[in-house]
């Protein structure tokens, strides 16, 4: 797959995921979060679960002990990440919830070099900067009553971040992005289902008065939009992908304008370019420096 295809599909990640906040702040009316992850994600693993199983008998790789261990840390923090998002969208709004998941554009370069010693291209560090102003702009220079609510989504960025990352490095590792998309689907719909059990006492009446969210979180923002991620983030480097995934900020404060009420600010358009532009940056400079630097004349002494 080219590096522009797998860009687009990333791109395509953003609309579904921006949507899904309108979905995920609407279902906290009838259900608790645990309850939304743990059957949103049952339901996600649930219908990939075909296509993953003929990945995994079309290329029969034998996966080892770091393998599993890797798959087992991208499970959690995704499980993290997600629970603390749907707790925080309970007392936030759906457009603060976009603007505070896109700081995982910060950490996925920093953790990646911690975590891989990956150091990003140059134009990063161009790219994360713009990315996060356009994202601040985008809610109008400021956060709304910034609250319990807000803390927990920006906490969890930070497993946003780490998922990015592990996503990628397994994705590359072992060639089967949708088995291990299954999985990790799967495995925090287990853990997010045992603790509603215990926590929420959930209904199946609640459950059912949120059917449309869940219907559309499930299909679109889970199955569809984290396995294309999968697929796209093999060739695309983690620090590039959180910059392009940033974007979903936009479709979450698009959503929630046409949705919930929840007006774009006229800087907000402001914002929007920057995020756009930052995308540009970051997919167009890298190839067209290697490319210079494969046409650059050689000196012989």
């Amino acid at each position: 797959m080219s590096r522009p295809v797998a860009s687009l599909l990333l791109v395509i990640c953003t609309m579904f995921w921006g949507f899904a906040f309108i979905a995920q702040k609407s279902a906290m009316d009838s259900m608790g979060p645990l309850t939304f992850a743990g059957v949103r994600f049952i339901i996600g693993g649930l219908l990939i679960l075909p296509l993953a199983l003929h990945e995994r008998r079309r290329r029969p790789v034998a996966l080892t002990r770091q393998h599993w261990l890797i798959i087992a840390a991208l499970s959690t923090v995704f499980f993290c990440g997600i629970w603390l998002q749907q707790a925080g969208l309970a007392t936030t709004t759906a457009t603060n919830g976009g603007f505070l998941t896109a700081l995982y554009v910060f950490f996925v370069p920093v953790l990646g070099y911690v975590l891989f010693r990956n150091r990003p291209h140059p134009i990063i560090y161009i790219g994360v900067p713009l990315a996060l102003v356009g994202t601040y702009y985008l809610n109008g220079g400021g956060l709304d009553s910034f609250n319990s609510g807000d803390w927990l989504i920006t906490a969890g960025a930070v497993f946003w971040a780490l998922h990015v990352i592990l996503l990628g490095h397994i994705s590359r590792l072992t060639g089967l992005p949708i088995y291990v998309s299954a999985i990790s689907f799967l495995a925090a719909g287990a853990v997010a289902s045992v603790l509603a059990l215990a926590l929420e006492a959930p209904t199946v009446e609640a459950i059912s008065n949120g059917w449309l969210e869940l219907a559309y979180a499930a299909i679109f923002s889970t199955a569809v939009a984290f396995t294309l991620q999968a697929i796209g983030q093999q060739h695309v480097p983690p620090a590039n992908a959180a910059i392009i995934l940033s974007a979903e900020s936009l479709f979450a404060a698009l959503g929630g304008a046409l949705l919930l009420g929840e007006r774009l600010p006229a800087i907000g358009y402001a914002g929007a370019a920057l995020i756009f532009g930052a995308i540009i940056l970051v997919e167009a400079i890298p190839p067209l420096w290697a490319r210079r630097k494969t046409h650059e004349p050689r000196i012989v002494n």
